[in-house]
């Protein structure tokens, strides 16, 4: 059976993080039992560049070849296995129990509910609900790192990007660099709520 596809075009990042996991796992008890990468190569019947490889996470050994370095090492396979560990970030909020936070640059009627938080990775994803009410106030300010992406629930709204107007009801969407100033330029109709979607580095 294949890998399981989704509509995403990230690539999969499972067995190359088990391969530096493994890599980094057999360096640590290799340099513990004082062997140098020649002295593991011998006792396990590998080549130095495969044991190197092996090391850097480059290669995806044998079962049989792992087996062989353990035995050199003499310790059981599994032991070799034990800093990979599959922790993925998983944030989940039930409805209407999203944190109403202040963000910077708030403005009067704008209303943002955190709907997560990733804790890890090198990029910071924001997702937030976002509630301009009847007293609502147009604003065209915003500015920020990363990249945003709007998506309309309800109510309708002319958005303005770096000048240029764009008109949003239910359904539509927008995804914009968010360095360029912007936000709502016209409440055509509130209350309304959309999602937005930040993604920027983390430092």
């Amino acid at each position: 059976m294949g890998d399981l596809k989704t509509g995403s075009r990230a690539p999969s990042d499972t067995l190359r993080t088990l391969e530096r996991a493994l890599g980094h796992q057999i360096r640590q008890m290799r340099r513990e039992r004082d062997l140098s990468l020649s002295d593991l190569a011998g006792a396990a019947g590998l080549s130095l560049g495969m044991v190197s490889k092996i090391e850097n996470g480059q290669i995806s050994p044998s079962l049989s070849t792992i087996n062989a370095v353990a035995t050199a090492l003499n310790v059981p396979i599994t032991a070799l296995f034990t800093t990979f560990e599959e922790k993925r970030d998983c944030s989940y909020v039930r409805a209407g129990q999203g944190v109403v936070i202040e963000r910077r640059g708030t403005k009067a009627g704008h209303v943002y509910a955190l709907l997560g938080a990733a804790l890890g990775g090198d990029l910071v994803v924001e997702p937030y609900l976002i509630t301009l009410e009847a007293d609502a106030e147009a604003y065209t300010g915003f500015r920020h790192a990363g990249t945003e992406l709007i998506y309309m629930l309800t109510g309708a709204v002319v958005y303005r990007h770096a000048g240029h107007d764009y008109p949003l009801r239910a359904g539509d969407a927008l995804l914009f660099d968010s360095a360029a100033l912007h936000g709502p330029a016209v409440l055509v109709e509130t209350p309304m709520t959309y999602l937005s979607i930040i993604v920027y580095p983390r430092r």
